[in-house]
């Protein structure tokens, strides 16, 4: 007899006015009749009404004026600042990657006077708004009127107004990029902690040095991690440069509430504003899971 458990066919037998499985013939193959899930097929359905009759209501609302989306889409003025806002996402994204990087290595290093300046760091950027940032460096000249490179409490060898060096744009860029070094300090701390402690020590018993341990061994590996959150952080990003409209840098949204500021069609450009950060939006995501499958790929092989 085979030592495996006896098969049943779907077939009933009414015994007495109730019901008992029969066994099946040896190797007669069980023909499975699946669960009824009513329910969630009705859910499905009120689902499916509720977004056809919105998505309807809102394509075929004459106030929204799909006319006048259609001729700003692609007008000068909105295009210049879809540019500024992809320009201020990525040099963003690079000082706070690469600060992350720099962050995350000295808060996990043992000299704890290093440690303790990058949980400093870490503690300012991450506990005030980015808008106060944004602002500090705008007005940065009220109290640094020059900057200059010289000798500590010596002679100074060059020196520049602060006005002049510290642009709208350049406000901008440092207030996103050292905003968003301190959340990555974090992504990237997670990543390095994800990797076993065994690979660093393998590495140090191959005579490798701390550095080389870090970029061909920990990194490497602790991208699978840090990637997800990084690509979250970008798609944030783009849309929190939004943000600089406070110092008048003339981004997306800023260029389309100087038009509407003007012919008073408020809904139908930030349409327009939303349409194109949808798009942006799609881009980065595809970047991030092409990225994903990139290192999922390489830890594999």
């Amino acid at each position: 007899m085979s030592a495996r458990s006896p098969q049943y066919t779907t077939e009933v037998l009414k015994q007495d006015g109730g019901t008992a499985a029969r066994p099946a013939d040896q190797g007669m193959p069980i023909r499975a009749v699946p669960l009824r899930h009513p329910g969630r097929w009705c859910a499905s359905a009120v689902m499916v009404f509720l977004v056809v009759f919105l998505v309807q209501g809102w394509a075929t609302n004459p106030r929204m004026q799909w006319d006048v989306v259609g001729e700003y889409l692609f007008a000068p003025a909105v295009l210049e600042g879809l540019r500024t806002t992809a320009v201020l996402t990525v040099l963003a994204m690079v000082i706070g990657i690469v600060g992350g990087v720099v962050l995350a290595i000295l808060r996990m290093s043992s000299n704890p006077l290093l440690s303790a300046l990058s949980g400093f760091y870490i503690w300012v950027f991450r506990g005030t708004p980015l808008l106060v940032q944004l602002l500090f460096w705008y007005f940065l000249s009220a109290i640094v009127p020059t900057v200059g490179l010289g000798i500590p409490w010596g002679p100074t060898f060059i020196e520049a107004d602060t006005n002049q060096l510290i642009t709208q744009m350049t406000a901008a860029v440092l207030g996103l990029g050292l905003h968003e070094a301190a959340y990555m300090a974090e992504i990237v701390r997670a990543g390095i902690a994800s990797v076993d402690d065994g690979q660093t020590e393998a590495a140090h018993a191959l005579g490798m040095t701390r550095r080389q341990t870090m970029r061909r061994i920990v990194l490497p590996q602790a991208m699978r991690v840090i990637i997800p959150p990084t690509g979250n952080q970008a798609v944030s990003m783009l849309k929190t440069t939004s943000l600089v409209f406070a110092i008048a840098v003339p981004e997306l949204l800023t260029s389309v509430q100087g038009i509407y500021s003007r012919n008073f069609a408020q809904i139908p450009l930030l349409t327009v504003a939303c349409i194109w950060y949808l798009v942006a939006t799609t881009v980065l995501t595809v970047a991030q899971r092409y990225l994903e499958h990139v290192f999922r790929k390489d830890s594999s092989s």
